[in-house]
């Protein structure tokens, strides 16, 4: 059942209410600083995947009436999942998955600086000329680079969390699902605008309880140009996923019988900023580490490497502002996961999995984040459970 955490108001702080009794104190600190600000709409909503973030909470959902926090949305704009079921059964997949695993990594540009040509890829010539504009206005959001270098990221899978799985639900039906966002280009409209809101408080003389929380004004040029930037990363981002998803589904008909898609691509954000209409209200909300999960809107919900993961259909419950938890969240550091953990700790936690099991990907062991089935059962008011995914192929960058 769940568990709401509800922290009352106080002072000129709005109410805080959080799906879960597992918090760390730093991050309810966190979350008191949010709900702290004079533009946040009813109160401030956490997840149970919730963890300490930078500025805000990784796992929050925060309405606003007027303004918008750059470090809210985070860097990784427009990150997000992207899922297909296939006509293929288990028993259709070879009992050797290393060449298929070998086939995605080949096919799909992976790290940080992959790359395709981008002029070969529906949309790309598109994205660059809007992203041309975007940084006609702001040419420091790239010193270094041109909107065509950046629009050639576009169909790759960048690095840490980011990955691609196969995997197998309840009824032995096969799913392709991978998680990615607006790779390079959109962490530095991210680092841009954060410093830009930051400078906006030092100007106006505004004091923040945390100067990570720097926010942009409706209404003003700054905060037009921010919602033009993001809502053009999260495009990007979407547009990312569907490259690769497109790319994996080429590299599997090289190695397996004939398929089809037989399940409509779940789509869908968890680091995204949109406005909506609550309570009769329209306001901004900013998600991250969250997804939308309205009234039957389907959704996914990734456990680690070596658990299970979901799909999602959204209960709209209002108290979240129609949101959920975006995976199962980190329990511990990358630094403190490398330090605690060998590559015998990966390969016994992720048996019978196909995948990546040396020191590069230590930092994303099973066991640095939270119970998946935890989080799960903490938000059963939020979301029910469509399918239960387990992964047999792991790619990570």
């Amino acid at each position: 059942m769940p568990v709401v955490t509800l922290l009352s108001a106080k002072d000129n702080q709005k109410p805080v209410k959080i799906w879960t009794d597992e918090v760390e104190h730093e991050a309810l600190a966190q979350m008191r600083r949010v709900a702290s600000l004079p533009f946040i709409f009813k109160h401030v909503a956490g997840m149970p995947d919730i963890h300490l973030g930078v500025g805000a909470t990784v796992g929050s959902v925060i309405a606003t009436t007027d303004a918008i926090i750059p470090s809210a949305v985070g860097v990784d704009i427009g990150c997000g999942m992207n899922a297909v079921r296939l006509s293929l059964k288990a028993s259709e997949l070879p009992d050797n998955l290393l060449q298929i695993r070998q086939d995605i990594e080949r096919t799909v540009p992976l790290g940080a600086g992959g790359h395709h040509k981008y002029e070969q890829l529906q949309g790309g010539s598109a994205m660059a000329m809007n992203l041309d504009k975007i940084l006609a206005k702001h040419p420091q959001i790239s010193r270094h680079g041109s909107a065509k270098k950046f629009a050639n990221q576009l169909g790759t899978l960048g690095s840490g969390n980011h990955f691609i799985e196969i995997c197998i639900d309840e009824n032995d039906d096969v799913w392709v699902m991978l998680h990615s966002g607006s790779r390079g280009i959109g962490n530095m409209i991210g680092q841009y605008f954060i410093r830009l809101a930051r400078k906006e408080m030092e100007i106006h003389q505004i004091n923040l309880p945390d100067k990570d929380l720097g926010y942009l004004k409706e209404g003003t040029q700054y905060f037009n140009d921010y919602v033009e930037a993001v809502a053009w990363a999260q495009d990007y981002a979407l547009l990312n996923r569907e490259h690769m998803m497109k790319a994996v589904l080429r590299s599997l008909t090289f190695r397996l019988k004939p398929f089809t898609v037989t399940k409509e691509a779940i789509n869908c954000h968890h680091n995204f900023v949109e406005k909506e209409l609550h309570d009769g209200h329209s306001v901004w909300v900013t998600r991250k580490g969250a997804i939308r999960a309205r009234e039957s809107e389907l959704g996914i919900i990734p456990g680690s490497m070596g658990a299970k993961s979901y799909i999602i259909k959204g209960k709209g419950n209002p108290e979240s502002f129609c949101s959920c938890a975006h995976g199962a969240g980190r329990k511990m550091s990358r630094t403190k996961a490398k330090k605690t953990f060998t590559v015998d700790d990966l390969t016994a936690q992720t048996k019978g999995i196909e995948c990546r099991k040396d020191e590069g990907v230590i930092d994303e062991i099973p066991s640095a984040y939270k119970s998946i089935d935890k989080v799960m059962e903490m938000q059963s008011d939020l979301v029910e459970v469509v399918h239960t995914l387990s992964q047999v192929v792991n790619v990570k960058g």
